[in-house]
């Protein structure tokens, strides 16, 4: 949707140029979004994330304990960030945190009070948060016929798509508080392209890339950049048995390092609102979406 009336409202990172799409003035319903409230934060002073300038920064990922979560926090930890891994696998998660020095919190982020009390881990052990890795996921693995499950709908719904919003809702305070930051969502692949074989999954996913793409230029006068990691099918344990039939089809799995990589190159950017794919022997960078045609007038 756009209110121009050159048809074209979006670029390659998504992010509308309309001004009657970014919050201000705005009663309700599309005029209203999280960036309309509270003063703009320069964009020559407002607090950077950088891979190569970790030292003394507050980073929380949720997820934390496995996978790319864990490479992520491994790196960020390296380059001198201090940690909050937020998980539900509280020996996974432990462990880890014991090892990089961080902070463990047991978060389910399918609940908003989980995701603030991990925000407040972090500013109350640390004073601060300049970087929020909104990464826990699980797989759906079924469709809408008989296979059907109204629990585990909700549970992959909730923990795919409400703890991203609910991530991002929580950090929003503690992000302007610190002078600005990042915001990073782990979507997928799912998130731009169908998938017969898990169609929930794909509607979190694409749930997530729409948010990303939509806070992106709410939220830049803020002073937050938020981005989306979308790798293809990665070498995790949300691949379950998937991984053997992915194996005997000769597709290519992702290594984590890969995405970790692609992680770190997103953060280095200067851009908001953009959606990073990682699929195997490719550069990584934001995917274009093609420019939607807008109402005639």
């Amino acid at each position: 949707m756009s209110t121009e009336k050159t048809g074209e409202s979006t670029g390659s990172t998504g992010a509308t140029r309309s001004a009657g799409f970014t919050g201000e003035g705005g009663g309700g319903g599309l005029l209203s979004g999280l960036g309309a409230k509270g003063p703009e934060i320069s964009a020559e002073t407002f607090n950077v994330v950088r891979g190569d300038d970790l030292e003394g920064k507050v980073a929380l990922v949720t997820g934390g304990g496995n996978g790319i979560g864990a490479g992520v926090a491994r790196r960020l930890a390296a380059g001198g960030a201090r940690l909050v891994l937020a998980d539900i696998d509280d020996v996974a998660g432990g462990k880890l945190a014991d090892e990089l020095g961080a902070t463990y919190v047991h978060c389910d982020v399918s609940r908003l009070e989980d995701n603030e009390a991990a925000v407040a881990t972090a500013v109350e052990r640390y004073g601060r948060l300049d970087l929020a890795f909104l990464n826990a996921g699980i797989a759906s693995g079924f469709g809408l016929g008989e296979d059907f499950d109204v629990r585990r709908y909700r549970l992959a719904m909730g923990v795919n798509l409400d703890g991203v919003v609910f991530g991002v809702h929580a950090a929003i305070p503690a992000l302007r508080a610190a002078g600005g930051g990042t915001i990073v969502a782990t979507a997928s692949m799912a998130g731009i392209v169908g998938i017969p074989s898990d169609p929930v999954y794909a509607a979190n996913k694409h749930a997530v890339v729409g948010l990303v793409r939509s806070l992106g230029e709410d939220l830049r006068p803020r002073g937050i950049r938020v981005q989306a990691l979308c790798p293809s099918f990665a070498d995790t344990a949300i691949l379950g048995e998937g991984k053997a039939v992915l194996e005997q089809l000769g597709f290519p799995i992702l290594d984590v390092s890969s995405v970790v990589d692609t992680f770190f190159r997103l953060l280095d950017s200067d851009g908001t609102g953009e959606c990073w794919f990682v699929i195997p022997g490719r550069e990584s960078e934001p995917f274009t979406f093609r420019r939607v045609p807008g109402p005639r007038t």
